[in-house]
């Protein structure tokens, strides 16, 4: 069996695709390995943070390290021969190394990450991620067509388990029992709505509510000084 062993730089993980900010080189490099395991050959990688040792045992790596340093990472192996060192392959040359098959075009280039994290960024309610991939996505080229489509895919996606739990509520306490208490409040009711902030309406005697309150009620002095820390709820 054809066997690839690759020695990577220092990584936060084992494939380095952690993280808000992914590099689209590593995404692409751990897509290309999983598809040469898809053809039978034997992958192996080490990151130089938590497996030290196998970068000692092995001669070639060893002497790249004292060469190059880290610039010799990553070192890439095949059936025993070093194949590169200081940049990853493609997969056309994993391909070839390996002695498999060409390889299908890979769909997973740099604007599709991007619009991939796009989505999570808005799943997730991550503003700052968002505006980050949004201008990455933007510089590479990326239409404002295809990252509305991004982002109303990544929408329909989380709305779905939203509309599930409605439903849910719906058939265990009647349709109209559930769109009745969705129903805004009426024009009488809402300067104590306005003044009962998120959680329903209060009672006059409990207006005006404390600023310290957050949008949950009143809270003593030591939940004040929690809420400070983790939010008003």
């Amino acid at each position: 069996m054809i066997a690839v062993r690759v020695f990577d730089p220092a990584m936060c993980c084992s494939t380095g695709i952690c993280g808000p900010s992914v590099d689209p080189q590593l995404a692409r490099f751990a897509a290309d390995l999983d598809w040469l395991e898809s053809q039978g050959v034997s992958v192996e990688r080490f990151n130089l943070s938590q497996q030290p040792a196998a970068f000692a045992d092995d001669v070639a790596v060893k002497t790249a390290l004292e060469t190059k340093g880290e610039a010799g990472l990553p070192l890439v192996k095949v059936n025993g021969e070093v194949k590169s060192s200081g940049t990853y392959p493609s997969r056309d040359e994993l391909a070839a190394w390996a002695g498999v098959g060409a390889p299908v075009a890979s769909l997973f280039t740099q604007a599709v990450a991007e619009l991939v994290a796009i989505g999570a960024a808005v799943a997730s309610n991550c503003e700052p991620c968002f505006k980050f991939h949004y201008d990455k996505a933007r510089k590479l080229g990326v239409s404002r067509e295809d990252m509305l489509r991004a982002v109303t895919t990544a929408q329909n996606v989380k709305d779905a388990p939203a509309k599930a739990m409605l439903d849910l509520a719906q058939r265990y306490l009647g349709r109209e029992a559930v769109v009745e208490a969705a129903a805004p409040a009426s024009p009488e009711a809402a300067p104590n709505a306005a003044s009962a902030g998120c959680c329903g309406p209060s009672t006059k005697s409990e207006e005006p509510a404390p600023k310290a309150a957050g949008c949950c009620g009143p809270a003593s002095k030591s939940e004040q000084a929690a809420e400070k820390r983790s939010g008003c709820c």
